[in-house]
């Protein structure tokens, strides 16, 4: 079994705050992973641990057997697409879509500048998401579908080995919400790059995730298969340590 992340004893904290508690948790190459939980439950801080822009108290983390250190993260970070939860566009800033997906290239052709290859595929991540009509428009005029549309591009772009989708579907409306779990749906199962799908509502979890964990207060309290985390949030969710939380904060209408 060939493990793409691999995180043990992970702990960290802001101010003070312990914000992940021995987080041990290990991703399958080529697997599709859901992280559920409600906010401030730690989940975020794993995607930023992971991508080595959050500072761990203890443990270590693993990309392809690799352990992540100050050494080594550049070049780990070219291997991993990571699309943010919070996109902020100045709308007077002169940058357009092209431009911006583009820089999706910079950090794999670091210091080498960039070529005709770089645009091709910029465009190819384009076409595949379905936003080459909006190549020249500037970023401060798009909508929250396109802007996340646009950022899944420039993950794309990088031709990464994992991807890491923060919230993605936040503050859409269902019609976009359905639009871009499908075209996640379709990415998955064209290329099978591992991916971390971070969310706190059940009903945006995609049929392709085949493996969930919960997190509660910086900690893991279930990991299972799809559809037995399912059936725990409807029927048991009192039982995996979600004391403070109602079936509403995942998106369930009734527990």
């Amino acid at each position: 079994m060939s493990f793409a992340i691999l995180i043990e004893n992970l702990r960290a904290s802001y101010k003070n705050k312990i914000v992940l508690k021995d987080i041990t948790l290990n991703i399958e190459e080529g697997s599709f992973l859901t992280i559920l939980g409600p906010n401030g439950a730690g989940k975020t801080t794993i995607l930023h641990a992971i991508l080595g822009i959050k500072r761990i108290d203890s443990g270590s983390i693993k990309i392809f057997g690799e352990k992540i250190n100050w050494k080594n993260i550049r070049n780990l970070r070219r291997k991993i697409g990571y699309v943010p939860q919070n996109i902020f566009i100045d709308p007077k800033f002169p940058i357009s879509v092209y431009e911006t997906i583009l820089t999706g290239r910079i950090g794999v052709r670091f210091l080498k500048g960039l070529g005709k290859e770089d645009r091709e595929i910029a465009e190819w991540a384009m076409k595949r998401v379905g936003i080459i009509d909006l190549k020249d428009r500037p970023m401060g005029h798009l909508s929250g579908g396109e802007l996340r549309k646009v950022f899944i591009s420039r993950a794309l772009c990088q031709k990464p080995e994992i991807l890491l989708l923060d919230e993605p579907t936040s503050h859409l409306d269902p019609s976009s919400q359905k639009e871009l779990i499908n075209l996640l749906e379709e990415l998955y199962s064209e290329n099978k790059i591992t991916t971390v799908f971070v969310t706190h509502q059940i009903s945006q979890i995609p049929e392709s995730c085949k493996e969930m964990i919960f997190m509660n207060e910086g900690s893991i309290v279930f990991r299972g298969k799809r559809e037995e985390g399912l059936e725990i949030l409807k029927t048991q969710i009192s039982n995996i340590g979600l004391k403070n939380f109602s079936g509403k904060n995942y998106g369930i209408s009734s527990v």
